[in-house]
């Protein structure tokens, strides 16, 4: 090969070099313009902001500000600031249970007249797998069983019905997860609709590092309308769910947490429909609400209520994750020791808790994680425990 040639060739692979740097450049200026528009999008402007010590900063956002009311469907929307009914029959259990705290709570309160919405910074973005399913879930679905499927569960199943909402205590735990795309959840879904046409509203505490960028227990609510395609989001990530509180913040860190065979921190989770709304509410503090036109089939009610745990299995190295579930032991170790839910209650059509009938169990690998019916007392009413440490001798 001549002198002559080999200059070309190098002058050649350095204009190809030269320009793929040109390129990823271009495309990383790009990127970081699209990611500085949500971001401008997303963060509404507050009137105070609370630096908190777990890392997160909490917006006090005006309340008729808040990013919900982006939604085509809520432009004119005439904000709730209270139900207009509680569900009939609130268990008076509710009143043993402390008011719940946040870490952020330990640097200040937001105003009234405001919401506290936890600030959505560039990371969090740079996390999603694509921008444009920022705030989705990244494993999306509803009880996905089989060897394809990558989600667990040990959940309570409700007959199929017709219900208006649910309430139930579980005691909160900071479980172990793997590897950052997987997560440790406890939660209940109600839903409706099948197919692409599902609907869900969704609450309960997640460990989830992909989403919020660490291992603490959080607060999360999430909906869909499209069995989680288009529509919905976690918390206050999209348009959609109306926050009312200035206390409690969806995706806010729980200060504390149970203990194995020590104490134990418990939350009261109550979800109901009144009329074109459902309400969340947390221990005695009303949170917000889904409005009904949100949905398609779930504006009726639901057909289905669940309540259990949920982990993300992604198989790192060929073996089970050993990502916990709840407290990280299996149901039969009871009190203080695994993780419950109890007095579990549904709303029926007079808007009455009620205690769920005909329900039933779903374990995907009860050497893995499993659960257990307790027994029904006056004071615990229909319970039952429910979790594992995922990889084990029989779990491999």
């Amino acid at each position: 090969m001549s002198g002559l040639m080999v200059a070309l060739m190098i002058i050649m692979i350095g204009v190809i070099i030269m320009s793929s740097c040109v390129y990823g450049k271009e495309f990383s200026d790009r990127k970081e313009i699209e990611v500085e528009k949500l971001l401008k999008r997303l963060n509404k402007h507050a009137l105070i902001s609370i630096k908190s010590d777990d890392g997160d900063i909490i917006d006090c956002v005006p309340i008729h500000s808040q990013l919900a009311f982006d939604h085509p469907l809520l432009k004119n929307h005439n904000i709730q600031m209270r139900p207009s009914f509680i569900p009939k029959g609130t268990s008076t259990y509710t009143m043993n249970y402390r008011n719940v705290t946040q870490a952020w709570h330990e640097n200040g309160i937001c105003p009234e007249n405001t919401v506290s919405i936890r600030r959505i910074k560039k990371e969090d973005i740079l996390r999603s797998k694509s921008i444009e399913n920022f705030g989705k879930k990244m494993t999306p679905g509803i009880l996905l069983y089989g060897s394809s499927s990558v989600h667990e569960y040990a959940v309570m199943n409700c007959k199929k019905g017709k219900y208006f909402g649910t309430q139930f205590a579980a005691n909160i735990w900071k479980p172990k997860v793997q590897v950052s795309n997987e997560f440790s959840l406890a939660q209940t879904w109600l839903s409706s609709g099948v197919g692409t046409n599902l609907n869900t509203i969704e609450a309960g505490f997640q460990v989830y590092p992909e989403i919020y960028g660490d291992n603490n227990l959080r607060l999360f609510v999430y909906w869909t309308a499209d069995d989680y395609q288009k529509t919905g989001c976690y918390n206050t990530n999209c348009p959609g769910f109306v926050q009312t509180s200035n206390r409690i913040t969806v995706g806010g860190t729980f200060k504390s947490v149970s203990k194995y065979d020590g104490i134990q921190i418990a939350v009261i989770i109550m979800i109901w429909k009144d009329g074109d709304y459902w309400w969340l509410q947390i221990n005695k503090e009303i949170v917000g609400y889904w409005p009904a036109k949100l949905f398609t089939s779930l504006g009726k009610g639901a057909t289905e209520v669940q309540w259990g745990g949920e982990i993300v299995n992604e198989k790192t190295g060929g073996k089970h994750t050993s990502t916990d579930m709840g407290s990280g032991h299996f149901a039969n170790e009871g009190y203080r020791k695994a993780s419950y839910f109890r007095n579990l209650m549904t709303v029926d059509k007079t808007n009455t808790l009620r205690e769920p009938q005909g329900v039933f169990p779903t374990t995907t690998n009860d050497n893995c994680y499993s659960s257990k019916v307790g027994r029904n007392g006056t004071s615990w009413g229909f319970n039952f425990f429910y979790g594992g440490p995922g990889l084990n001798a029989n779990c491999p």
